[in-house]
């Protein structure tokens, strides 16, 4: 027996020498592989076939055996298919519509299937008629604007957006997709702004909605002009935006609150009681285990809101009780397919409800501290590209932000004051435990933490360069917003000068490996940099003067690493090599950090001398620095707080082009229609018929 015919609906066996009975719909599906007009010797074809039960499995194999000889003798009608599909969207009888919108899909996803190599315009040409594709993609996109945008049944809205989420994931590389070429000309940007703005139907499809405008704003966004792109640009209606952000909100909170679950079991039994036996062996593979799929897809719906619309950094400040959504009533949603953890779409009940009743008691959120939290998971493990490419993302957003004016100031307003409760890899040196006490800070005391926890936890082998050049820049666009403004933020900076002065050590610990692969004198140029920021502004934004003679006594305390740092510098930019320019660029950086050494350390030994001390305590150093600025020269260097903005393009596309490529594989992994039900979807139906 055949492939095809395995998957044909078979129905029951009369005897050993007869051929199985097939579905009627199989036999009609049959009828229009063959060369007639399947409507030839039955005007009532179609009508017929829309009231069958859609056998998808057998259409899409059908299509996907389909030889080239074949393809041309069958091609009118397939056309044919296509083009009643569409009139079938426009019928009053749902049945028909549900089953024509499930035929459709098929019917991009076997033709697709089956023509990888072909050419976009033989694909159309398959479809429906390369003459009559315009009027045909304009009449579908038309009839799935009025399904959506009208008082309908919901899970036709939903199979709409499944459609669409079908058709922009047909191919690998969404670009490549000539069928989009349609969508961008018949616009449903209108409609998914709707749904987002609407509190029931964001409940229902917000998720759909978010993602596919994510996938669509990324259609040839390089080579032609994306109207979706131009659209989610300009928008500003109130509702629409509080509408996506609660959408992204809800998806993020939920792969928070499961990853927490996670840790939770995994801190309990067995497990628990013999990694405290051991020691640390196994924190490890237990971190490995909660390493858990990530959701980039609402990660890019996230980063192209807060990319292109700058009215939408208001909605990242919006404050709202946060919630818990372990103790609110989970609905399950039939139209979602069951997918890893954190690609599944939140519960409605939590969709459905952006105001929850004011609880003192309840701790005080918004999406940028969910987003944060979120990104304090992703970001612990680096170890694949898969996770590489989210923590990339993360702090590719996290640049945007820091480089606005308006969310700098809501990051740094001292009358928005949160406790975020931040997630901390495992190290052998630390215990892992949450902090029950944590302080209402300004939110942007949250973002220097997880970049300190970045740059602490990630000194290893396999050294994420791109991932330590984002941290470090977006500490350095924080510093010139507070240097310019004059903010005096109330920070643990001691443990931010301790990191910068660890990795410059892990640096010159590991030179010979890390200058095969990196430029490791461009990272050491950025933390120098953020030392001088310090020392020459730091007045300016440092809170307190104690602050400022902290943060000479760590450069003193830790003048070795600074040294070696020199040493090293000036050994590769005197030699003639790949690296000269660069690390010449590390030694006059070093200026003032060695002026400060040279100046103070003698002070240092020779108050220790006259006062008979061998070893001088923290505050007795401060002493010393105290009373010996007036005789201290520095420098004055140009350029410290001017920074490069944010460009996607040409820098980032690259990166994007593969990120898109991997979310449109998962997407259409996760999008099968055959996870709508047909049985429970017919069956509501034809109460209603």
């Amino acid at each position: 027996m055949s492939q095809v015919e395995k998957k044909a609906g078979l129905l029951r066996r009369t005897s050993s020498s007869k051929k199985p009975l097939k579905e009627k719909v199989v036999l009609m599906y049959d009828e229009i592989f063959a060369k007639e007009d399947p409507a030839k010797h039955n005007s009532r074809f179609w009508d017929e076939l829309f009231l069958m039960k859609v056998n998808l499995e057998y259409l899409e194999s059908k299509l996907e055996t389909v030889d080239g000889e074949e393809v041309q003798r069958i091609q009118d009608n397939i056309n044919s298919l296509f083009h009643h599909c569409v009139q079938a969207l426009g019928e009053e009888h749902q049945i028909k519509v549900v089953n024509a919108l499930q035929t459709l899909c098929a019917l991009f996803r076997g033709v697709h299937q089956k023509n990888k190599s072909a050419s976009g315009f033989d694909i159309i040409n398959m479809l429906m008629g390369f003459d009559k594709a315009e009027q045909r993609m304009k009449d579908l996109m038309e009839r799935l604007d009025s399904l959506l945008c009208g008082d309908g049944s919901e899970s036709l809205k939903s199979l709409c957006l499944k459609l669409l989420l079908c058709l922009v994931t047909v191919t690998d590389n969404i670009s490549q997709n000539t069928i989009l070429e349609y969508v961008m000309i018949n616009s449903i940007f209108e409609a998914i702004l709707q749904i987002l703005s609407d509190v029931s139907s964001r409940g229902q499809h917000g998720y759909d909605a978010v993602v596919l405008l994510a996938l669509l704003v990324n259609y040839r966004k390089y080579e032609s002009v994306n109207p979706y792109i131009v659209k989610l640009s300009i928008v500003d209606d109130e509702p629409t935006l509080d509408g996506m952000g609660m959408v992204v909100h809800q998806a993020l909170t939920e792969y928070n609150r499961q990853y927490k679950d996670k840790e939770e079991e995994n801190q309990g039994g067995f497990f628990s009681t013999l990694t405290s036996m051991v020691g640390s062996m196994f924190i490890a593979d237990a971190d490995e285990k909660l390493s858990v799929q990530t959701n980039e897809a609402i990660l890019l719906a996230l980063y192209e809101a807060v990319h292109l619309n700058r009215n939408f950094i208001t909605v990242l400040a919006q404050s709202h009780p946060e919630m818990d959504i372990a103790a609110t009533p989970m609905t399950p949603t039939p139209t979602t397919p069951t997918t890893p953890l954190g690609t599944t779409p939140p519960s409605l009940d939590m969709m459905n409800n952006p105001e929850l009743p004011l609880d003192p008691n309840l701790l005080t959120s918004n999406l940028l501290i969910t987003f944060l939290k979120y990104a304090s998971i992703v970001m612990q493990d680096t170890k694949d590209e898969h996770r590489l490419n989210s923590a990339r993302l993360c702090l590719i957003i996290l640049t945007c932000i820091a480089e606005d004016q308006y969310a700098d100031a809501f990051l740094h307003d001292d009358n928005m004051n949160f406790r975020v409760n931040l997630h901390k890899m495992p190290m052998r040196h630390r215990k892992k435990a949450v902090d029950k006490n944590i302080p209402s800070r300004p939110l942007v005391c949250a973002v220097l933490d997880l970049m300190v926890e970045f740059i602490v936890t990630h000194m290893m082998k396999d050294f994420p360069m791109d991932l330590y050049l984002r941290c470090v820049q977006i500490i350095h666009k924080l510093l010139c917003y507070q240097k310019k403004c004059r903010i005096r933020l109330h920070y643990t900076w001691r443990e931010l000068w301790s990191a910068l002065i660890n990795l410059l050590k892990f640096l010159l610990s590991n030179e010979t490996t890390l200058l095969a692969k990196h430029n490791i004198f461009h990272l050491a140029l950025l933390v120098v940099n953020l030392f001088n920021m310090f020392i020459t502004y730091g007045d300016t934004f440092l809170p307190t003067s104690n602050s400022y003679d902290e943060l000479y006594y760590e450069i003193v305390r830790m003048h070795q690493v600074f040294d070696n740092l020199y040493c090293m510098v000036l050994r590769v930019s005197t030699n003639t090599g790949q690296w000269k320019e660069a690390a010449s660029k590390v030694t006059h950086a070093l200026v003032n950090v060695r002026a400060i050494i040279n100046h103070f350390n003698p002070k240092i030994e020779s108050y220790a001398a006259v006062n008979h001390i061998s070893q001088l305590s923290e505050e007795q150093v401060l002493e010393v620095v105290r009373s010996n600025y007036d005789t201290l020269t520095l420098k004055l260097q140009d350029g410290l707080d001017q920074f490069e903005r944010y460009s996607e393009q040409p820098k980032e596309a690259a990166f994007f082009k593969e990120l898109v490529r991997s979310i449109s594989l998962n997407v259409r992994k996760n999008v099968s229609l055959n996870t709508l039900s047909q049985d429970v979807l017919l069956k509501e139906f034809s109460t209603i018929s």
